[in-house]
C-alpha cells in the first residue's frame, strides 16, 4: 500500500511510524518468533547466488527499496538459516581435528557430537554459542557499526538525512559477505584437513593448499562488501573497498614465503576454545 497523505502533503503519522527504524527494527525482530512467516526458500536462492551471481541478491534489495522503502531484510529467514549452518560446522571443525573420528560426526546432535569427542554437555553448548553469538553476530555488529559510520560520514554524496545507509543494511552486506567465508573455510577446508593434503601440517602443499583457501574466501567477503555499498546509488567512491585486496595478496605472498598456517591456527584456536578447562585439568594433573 502506498503511503497516505494528509491536505498538506505529508505523511499521516500512522504511516509515518511504519518507516521509522524502531518499527523496521520491531518487525524484523516479532517475525523471528514465527517461522511460518519466513521465506526460507528465498533464503536458499540468496544464498545459492552470492556464490554464483551476487550482484542479483543486491539487485533484489534494489527493489525492496523500490517496493518496502528500505534496503536491510524485512524477513530475518538468511540469518536464521546461517546460525543453523554455524551450528553444525564446529562440531564438522572438530571431527576434522580428532582424526580418529569419522566426517559423519557432522550429522549426529550435539549432545551425541560432544559424547564422541568425550566431551561436556557444557563444552559442545559452549562452542555453539561462542560461534553464533561472537563469530557471527558480535564480529557481524562490530563491522556493520563501523561500515555504517565511516560510509555516512564520508561515502554519501550529498549528506542529508533522506539518503543515508541503514544500520540493518550494512549488517545484511555483512551477512552476505560472511557465508561464502562460512563455507569456504568451515566447509570446503574440512575435506583438506587430516584426511585429503593435510593442510593443518608444516609441509609446503598442506599450508598452500590452506591459505589459497583462506585467500579465496577473505576476497570474497571483500567482493560481496564492496558490492553491497556499490549498490548504493547515493554512495561515492565505493571502489576504495577494494583497496583490502592489495593488503591480502601481500599477506598471502608472506604467509607461503614464512611458512605460516593459518588453518593449524585456527584449528587450534577452537580446540583451545572449548576445551581449555580440560587441558588446563590434564596440565594439574
Amino acid at each position: 500500500m502506498l503511503p497516505t497523505t494528509n491536505s498538506n502533503g505529508a505523511l499521516a503519522s500512522r504511516d509515518a511510524a511504519r518507516h521509522t527504524a524502531g518499527a523496521k527494527r520491531y518487525k524484523y525482530l516479532r517475525r523471528l518468533l514465527h517461522f511460518r512467516q519466513m521465506d526460507f526458500e528465498f533464503a536458499l536462492w540468496q544464498m545459492l547466488y552470492l556464490f554464483t551471481s551476487p550482484q542479483r541478491v543486491y539487485r533484489n534489495f534494489q527493489y525492496r527499496k523500490q517496493t518496502k522503502d528500505q534496503w536491510a531484510r524485512d524477513d530475518p529467514a538468511f540469518l536464521v538459516l546461517l546460525s543453523i549452518w554455524l551450528c553444525v560446522k564446529p562440531r564438522c571443525w572438530l571431527s576434522a581435528m580428532i582424526p580418529k573420528h569419522s566426517l559423519c560426526c557432522c550429522a549426529v546432535s550435539t549432545i551425541g557430537f560432544g559424547l564422541v569427542l568425550e566431551m561436556g554437555v557444557v563444552e559442545t553448548l559452549k562452542l555453539l554459542l561462542w560461534v553464533v553469538f561472537v563469530d557471527c553476530i558480535g564480529v557481524g555488529l562490530l563491522i556493520s557499526t563501523i561500515m555504517w559510520v565511516v560510509t555516512n560520514r564520508y561515502l554519501l554524496k550529498q549528506p542529508s538525512r533522506n539518503f543515508d545507509v541503514e544500520w540493518g543494511y550494512a549488517f545484511d552486506v555483512h551477512l552476505n559477505a560472511f557465508y561464502p567465508l562460512l563455507v569456504i573455510l568451515h566447509f570446503l577446508q574440512l575435506f583438506f584437513i587430516n584426511h585429503l593434503v593435510m593442510i593443518s601440517s608444516d609441509w609446503f602443499l598442506g599450508y598452500f593448499v590452506g591459505n589459497t583457501l583462506w585467500l579465496i574466501a577473505i576476497g570474497y567477503y571483500l567482493y560481496i562488501t564492496f558490492l553491497g555499498y556499490n549498490a548504493l546509488p547515493f554512495l561515492k567512491n565505493t571502489v576504495v573497498l577494494l583497496y583490502p585486496f592489495a593488503l591480502l595478496g601481500l599477506l598471502y605472498i608472506l604467509s607461503i614465503s614464512l611458512g605460516w598456517n593459518f588453518t593449524r591456527g585456527l584449528c587450534s584456536f577452537y580446540k583451545y576454545r572449548v576445551m581449555q578447562d580440560r587441558l588446563a585439568s590434564e596440565i594439574g594433573h
